[in-house]
């Protein structure tokens, strides 16, 4: 109780102190104006006393320079003649020889207003001497005379005497304050100041701020109430940041696209696979989906679960530069009591069923292959099991059929199992710089009684460099396919083209043909296993369907692409590149 008295002492006399400093500054201005007014009087009895004692002449007579002279010394101040046109002809602080370099004073103020009311006052800094004075002029026959006193000698003693109010008035603020802070500090402010405080630094997120203990018990409680408080606070929004943190980890990190949505439509999460599925540039979240999506068939999925408590499945087909299959799976949350949202997830599937149509084709097509030789080994072995009367010859043809379909699927196996183990990755290539061109050249000189025989003119282009990162193997098998492959779909006459050329850090090898083509539908499934353009023509040429096949994962395992270019009964052009060698590069094996 006895902080209460004494703090409101203490606010009394500090305000006290307070209204006295207000007071102050209009007192010293009414103490200024006073003594001015005092020192006008002065100067004015001191003026009218020289213009009495001029004598004749006025301020140009005999007397007048002795007039001057005698009241500068008497009075202490400075003292002025200036004729009616504003030239100085005397100065008691200007010596006789410069008074012709003394400005003219007609413009001065005292003067101008001693011109029209017979008197003038004024204050200034003085151009001619450099001191503050307090002039006073008065118009006399002939001119003015014009007195001066200094004002920085009556201004310091008025600024002494103010400095020194000023600081016992401070003294008196500082004393009131300092108390009133004092009991004001220990009994009342200073604990919930520190809440404050406290407070507001918890309301901001630093959790870790906590309130000190105080010694009143009710403060005290509250004290731990706060801190309680922050430390629960902390701790769930710990918890819900962790979360979030995960939530968003696992979200950005999967496969398939996630979609959430409330009640009106509107995005509330939505991963960065959504974005990449539809192509999509921009925020979504915070805006309608179908304004950021633009997809009638997934707002149509979405609004079938929000209707339900079951998951519903739907798919999408987008088209566009790169079209694309999703599977859609969504449903409403929570799945108990009022619908918050829905949450949607997408699957694409593109790969999936392009791999589905690739597997059917393939056992379809293997089938087909197979099929074939096998139902004529067994047509003709029946023949010869069941015909005991068969002509030596008939006999020796059957058996030739037979072993010539053997050698089929003997060889279609083979092919099966070669690329199987290049997709599997178990061999073993041996990379090195190799030269394209040698081997090229080889296969053609091998391969030359059968452009003969077909009429085919081959012709070689190597305009630069052709060493290659490859497997001496590996290289020989594709270049090998490629040219049969060329020989066996040109018409006899035709030419084949192969040119090797190095282009920055890879070789480019293309062989060009002039046969039959390939239709624009047909290039994109070419290298896959069995697929025929002209099936008969195929099969009657002996090939086994998975020539192009190995040699697009032979390429691909030497770190090469390859790809065809080709217009129906304009010939095709089979590209591939391979890495070029790097200086000091060392021979590499790749599994």
């Amino acid at each position: 109780m006895l902080g209460r008295p004494l703090t409101r002492a203490a606010a009394f006399a500090a305000l006290l102190t307070l209204l006295l400093i207000a007071a102050e500054p209009f007192g010293y201005r009414q103490l200024r104006e006073n003594d001015l007014a005092r020192l006008d009087a002065r100067l004015e009895h001191v003026a009218r006393a020289i213009a009495a004692n001029l004598g004749p002449g006025g301020i140009g007579g005999p007397r007048a320079a002795e007039a001057l002279a005698s009241a500068a010394r008497y009075a202490d101040i400075r003292v002025t003649l200036i004729e009616d046109a504003g030239r100085v002809l005397a100065d008691s602080e200007i010596e006789p020889q410069r008074i012709d370099s003394v400005q003219n004073h007609g413009e001065r103020e005292e003067v101008q207003a001693a011109r029209a009311a017979g008197i003038g006052r004024a204050s200034r800094t003085s151009r001619t001497v450099g001191r503050s004075l307090r002039y006073v002029a008065i118009a006399v026959p002939g001119g003015f005379v014009r007195v001066a006193h200094d004002l920085d000698e009556r201004d310091a003693a008025l600024s002494g005497f103010r400095r020194q109010a000023l600081l016992l008035i401070a003294l008196s603020a500082l004393g009131s304050l300092a108390l009133f802070q004092l009991f004001h500090w220990l009994f009342q402010r200073r604990p919930m100041r520190e809440m404050r405080r406290m407070a507001a630094r918890i309301s901001k997120g630093r959790l870790d701020a906590r309130v000190p203990q105080t010694s009143d018990p009710d403060l005290s409680g509250i004290a731990r109430a706060i801190n309680r408080m922050a430390g629960q606070l902390r701790s769930q929004l710990q918890r819900a940041t962790d979360d979030k943190e995960q939530l968003g980890s696992v979200l950005e990190a999967m496969v398939e696209g996630v979609l959430v949505v409330d009640v009106r439509g509107v995005t509330l999460l939505a991963n960065s696979r959504l974005g990449e599925l539809f192509a999509l540039h921009g925020e979504l979240v915070g805006r309608p989906m179908l304004e950021g999506i633009r997809n009638a068939e997934l707002e149509d999925i979405l609004m079938d679960a929000a209707a339900t408590n079951e998951t519903v499945a739907g798919s999408l087909e987008l088209g566009g530069a790169n079209p694309r299959t999703l599977q859609v799976q969504a449903a409403r949350f929570p799945a108990d009591g009022e619908r918050i949202g829905t949450v949607a997830v997408l699957h694409d599937v593109t790969e999936l069923m392009r791999l589905e149509d690739v597997r059917r084709d393939f056992v379809a097509n293997a089938s087909h292959e197979l099929r074939t030789p096998l139902a004529a080994i067994r047509g003709f072995a029946e023949t010869l099991l069941e015909s005991v009367s068969l002509a030596p010859e008939d006999q020796k043809s059957y058996l030739e059929v037979i072993h010539r379909h053997a050698q089929r699927l003997s060889n279609i196996v083979e092919d099966l199992l070669a690329l199987s183990t290049i997709e599997s990755r178990t061999v073993k290539l041996e990379i090195a710089p190799i030269d394209v061109e040698t081997v090229a050249r080889s296969l053609i000189a091998d391969s030359g009684l059968r452009f003969e025989e077909r009429e085919i003119r081959v012709r070689l282009d190597v305009p630069n460099g052709s060493t290659a990162l490859a497997d001496a193997r590996a290289l020989d098998q594709v270049l090998s396919n490629l040219i049969d492959n060329a020989v066996k779909y040109t018409e006899p006459g035709g030419t084949i083209d192969v040119t090797i050329e190095s282009e920055g850090s890879r070789v480019r090898v293309v062989v060009r043909d002039s046969g039959i083509g390939i239709p624009a539908e047909d290039t994109a499934r070419i290298f896959e296993r069995f697929y025929r353009v002209d099936r008969a023509r195929s099969r009657a040429l002996g090939g086994t369907g998975l020539g192009l096949s190995i040699v697009k994962h032979l390429v691909q395992a030497m770190g090469g692409e390859i790809f065809v270019q080709s217009e129906l009964g304009e010939g095709s052009s089979f590209i591939f590149t391979l890495p070029a060698p790097v200086v000091g590069q060392a021979e590499t094996q790749i599994p």
